[in-house]
């Protein structure tokens, strides 16, 4: 695996944790697993993980608090552990910036597929001193969208001074897709499969969220979009600028 990748895990279900240490850890990562919200703030400055795994129904201060607290501080994947049925509170995580949710129970499996999808961006990031010597005098992969320019070399969202806009890991993937697409209609179910290799069901709302996300940050109106446009009865289509 090359370089070993640390991911925290806080959920007060010891069951769980026992469960994610043993797996994760078979698959080669480094696993640290938390019981309250209060280590977990500690063990994010001491660890420096790539990814974090979030139960939002923590006693005290919850999940979405935490990862409020972590899109904010730090650059690294977010993922949302919910009870079944919590629909709600994975759209609030996903609204405040989480790459991704699962729903206990979940297969292990799955949440490993969901784990590597999220380090793709995260973990291929470079700075931008290593982005600008890798490409020496070679044209950057670069795609406008709106006021946004998306770096394909550095997985990074540029404003017109340069300045990153952020994105989570699975904003990237979408913009990516969107980008070797262009003028194409995408159904939500395309979209799901063509980023995080799964498929849409009628309930699942996180490409709505995460298009909404990225129209406020892309869009110079986000209520009237032009490069992000929802096509009626089909899905989402990108549209480049003249």
């Amino acid at each position: 695996m090359g370089e070993q990748v640390t991911i925290l895990v806080v959920d007060d279900d010891p069951d769980i944790r026992e469960l994610l240490e043993d797996y994760l850890g078979d698959q080669g990562y480094k696993v640290v697993a938390l019981a309250t919200a209060d280590a977990f703030r500690q063990a994010l400055a001491e660890h420096g993980p790539d990814v974090v795994l979030l139960d939002v129904g923590l006693p005290g201060e919850d999940g979405l608090s935490l990862a409020r607290h972590v899109r904010e501080h730090f650059n690294v994947g977010i993922i949302m552990v919910s009870g079944a049925g919590e629909t709600i509170d994975r759209i609030v995580g996903l609204e405040v910036g989480a790459d991704d949710y699962l729903a206990k129970p979940f297969d292990p499996r799955e949440l490993h597929a969901r784990v590597k999808s999220v380090l793709r961006r995260y973990k291929h990031q470079p700075d931008k001193v290593s982005a600008e010597a890798d490409r020496g005098s070679g044209e950057p992969r670069r795609v406008r969208f709106g006021i946004g320019l998306l770096d394909l070399d550095s997985c990074q969202l540029l404003d017109a001074d340069g300045k990153e806009i952020p994105i989570t890991a699975m904003e990237f993937e979408l913009l990516k897709v969107f980008s070797e697409r262009p003028n194409r209609p995408l159904s939500r179910d395309q979209l799901l499969n063509l980023t995080q290799n799964r498929g849409w069901d009628p309930y699942d709302r996180s490409i709505d969220i995460r298009i909404a996300r990225l129209r406020r940050k892309i869009e110079p109106d986000p209520e009237k979009p032009v490069f992000l446009k929802t096509v009626r009865g089909m899905g989402y289509m990108f549209v480049p600028q003249l």
